[in-house]
């Protein structure tokens, strides 16, 4: 491949993960708004997010098992790929949504960040992947300014039980989501983007209602018409259109730097919330979120020029 179809490659992944970046970062304003609008609890409102995506995923599967199924699945696989959508979308998913319930948005996105540092120490311990200099100084870059932010944020909150509580589910969030996107760097390439995102999200589906059918009932819920609204943006912006840009946008570029490029999720996070939960902006969250688009701007700028 030459320089100049590589930097176009490079490009189009580092915009596709930037994407799906920004609009997963919506996730966090979609369920606080649910939790403070209609009282719904975390299992109800997950169950609500997966059944609305479900079709857009049934289709996707259906779709790309057509175009894609030139290398067959092996049981190998499919145990891949359903391990890894339990841990990236049931598991991972269902401690977030507990943890959204006792800390605020801005915070949650900045807890949930510590995942590129697992993701990628994770590709460099079990399949010995190299971590270059750029992705270093990225990280570097982008977790001073997260770290700065969060610092500001715990001054700001009031700290008791159910908000170590929030943070320790969050950070268990960060935990199997790392392993997920680990994962799916390698699946990816082997299974192909749409296919393999269609059956994790299956896969994630079938853990999330085999968990509520368990514990909870429908005739249990109050299910209100803005209720179904704000499952509805879950499921279509903050799950569906990210969840197929990550994997595309990944596979063009790795999952080293798709998890570094993402870090601009906490910037769109505190941002949102401070214009629709009217959470607020300190001066140390600026100077965070300068530092992590300077990194997320740095490992685009170089790995997207052209080798000579």
């Amino acid at each position: 491949m030459n320089g100049s179809k590589r930097s176009s490659l490079f490009l189009t992944g580092f915009l596709l993960s930037i994407g799906g970046a920004i609009l997963f970062s919506t996730k966090a304003i979609w369920v606080k708004l649910a939790f403070r609008n209609t009282g719904v609890d975390a299992l109800t409102l997950l169950s609500l997010r997966m059944f609305l995506a479900l079709p857009f995923y049934l289709v996707a599967a259906w779709l790309s098992g057509k175009k894609e199924s030139a290398v067959p699945l092996q049981k190998k696989d499919w145990l891949w790929i359903i391990t890894l959508g339990v841990l990236g979308y049931y598991l991972s998913s269902f401690f977030d949504f507990i943890g959204l319930q006792y800390i605020s948005a801005g915070l949650e996105r900045l807890i949930l960040f510590l995942y590129p540092t697992f993701a990628v120490l994770l590709n460099t311990w079990i399949f010995k992947s190299n971590i270059s200099k750029i992705q270093l100084i990225a990280l570097a870059i982008t977790y001073t300014g997260i770290g700065i932010a969060y610092y500001a944020e715990l001054g700001t909150i009031q700290q008791n039980e159910q908000f170590y509580f929030g943070s320790f589910m969050v950070f268990l969030c960060a935990v199997t989501y790392s392993f997920y996107l680990v994962g799916t760097g390698k699946m990816v390439v082997k299974v192909g983007a749409t296919r393999y995102t269609a059956y994790a999200m299956l896969s994630a589906t079938a853990g999330v209602f085999t968990h509520f059918i368990v514990q909870q009932q429908w005739s249990n819920v109050n299910m209100s018409s803005q209720l179904w609204w704000y499952g509805a943006a879950l499921a279509v912006i903050a799950t569906v259109i990210p969840s197929f840009m990550m994997s595309s946008g990944m596979k063009k570029i790795g999952s080293n730097n798709a998890s570094i490029v993402t870090s601009i999720g906490p910037v769109s996070t505190i941002i949102q919330a401070a214009i629709f939960l009217n959470e607020p902006i300190l001066l140390e969250q600026i100077l965070g979120t300068v530092l992590v688009i300077i990194g997320v701007v740095l490992i685009g700028w170089q790995n997207s020029r052209p080798l000579h």
